[in-house]
């Protein structure tokens, strides 16, 4: 297939990687903050939780572009129908097999992606706690434990921000 071959079906991976991002980034962030303890700390456990979790229907509700990327990628044996492009391969896949067809696999891909999407967030999530580096003079969401979470509002209730969280900007 040469050197364009090596991209062959990257705009259904498009299509299923942003709405995957898009669904599994925001539920991980709910149920991260849902899955804190009262003083806003996650344990390696609840961010483990929270990652698998998100991961489930980010994974089954994409699978149809899922179906559509690796129709594309397969090089066709003789017999089998070829696709031109995405639209082509949706349209085939409906008028040959019907809607079905868009959810093959879909419970094999939840049982990988989950597990593989959570072992992969919590690890990134412990190791932005171990490595020292400056995330704009706050630490990530849910790594400390707020003993009073009155001491990080601003001073001015009025004013978003305050002088005291620009404050670490200027330090550096």
């Amino acid at each position: 297939l040469g050197f364009f071959g090596l991209y062959k079906g990257a705009r259904a991976c498009f299509a299923r990687d942003i709405p995957f991002s898009a669904l599994y980034f925001s539920l991980y962030a709910h149920l991260k903050k849902y899955s804190a303890d009262e003083n806003g700390y996650n344990n390696p456990l609840s961010l483990l939780v929270s990652a698998t979790l998100s991961g489930a229907p980010a994974a089954s509700l994409t699978t149809p572009f899922d179906v559509i990327k690796t129709r594309l990628q397969v090089v066709a044996r003789e017999g089998q129908t070829t696709y031109s492009g995405v639209i082509d391969c949706g349209r085939k896949i409906w008028k040959e097999e019907g809607g079905r067809a868009f959810w093959k696999g879909a419970p094999a891909r939840v049982v990988r992606s989950s597990p593989q999407f959570g072992v992969t967030l919590v690890t990134y999530e412990l190791l932005q706690r171990l490595i020292p580096i400056d995330f704009g003079g706050r630490r990530p969401e849910g790594s400390d434990i707020l003993l009073n979470p009155d001491d990080h509002l601003p001073a001015n209730p009025d004013h978003v921000g305050g002088y005291r969280l620009a404050l670490p900007t200027f330090e550096a």
